[in-house]
């Protein structure tokens, strides 16, 4: 099994929010014997998605083969003025060059959806990654993990995630790769 692990958040920090995250969800994974990448959309160089284009950028390709090779996708995001960041959107509008593909799109891929906000509001960006996932035909779990980073980590522990969202995060690993 492979999964990729999509840090939609234009941070190149390895201690920001999307870092630590990235970080935790690949490390359980690598526990379970599951292969996984962690795709920094900050580090990828997917251009404006532009149709008019005769051939497809390098960043897209990269982007398209990792993204239909994963079985299993996990979402990150933060919340932006009650969304997901524009650049993700842009990001997986690209996937339309496999569009003619035998199986286009994320067809039947697993898609497990993590957004923190600074207030109680993830689940908005929870709610546009899900309609997003379902219009390129993929699967979202049933579980997904909207954070409010007030409680993302311990008390007085910089970087460290809490038990709370440890938890949280184990079981939509479990869920995800579970066969």
């Amino acid at each position: 099994m492979k999964a990729i692990i999509f840090n939609g958040a234009l941070e190149r920090n390895p201690l920001s929010t999307s870092g630590a995250l990235s970080d935790y969800i690949s490390g359980k994974l690598k526990e379970s014997g599951v292969e996984s990448k962690i795709f920094n959309l900050a580090d990828s160089g997917i251009p404006l998605y532009d149709t008019t284009l005769k051939n497809v950028p390098h960043g897209v390709e990269v982007m398209n083969a990792l993204f239909l090779e994963a079985d299993v996708h996990f979402w990150l995001a933060p919340l932006y003025h009650g969304s997901i960041p524009g650049v993700m959107k842009n990001c997986l509008d690209w996937l339309e060059v496999s569009a003619k593909n035998a199986e286009p799109y994320l067809t039947d891929r697993k898609v497990g959806l993590v957004c923190w906000a600074d207030g109680v509001q993830a689940m908005q960006g929870i709610n546009a990654m899900d309609a997003i996932a379902k219009s390129l035909r993929a699967w979202t779990l049933p579980f997904s993990v909207p954070i409010a980073r007030s409680g993302l980590y311990e008390e007085g522990q910089s970087g460290i995630i809490s038990q709370e969202y440890k938890k949280k995060l184990d079981l939509l690993i479990k869920i995800a790769i579970k066969k």
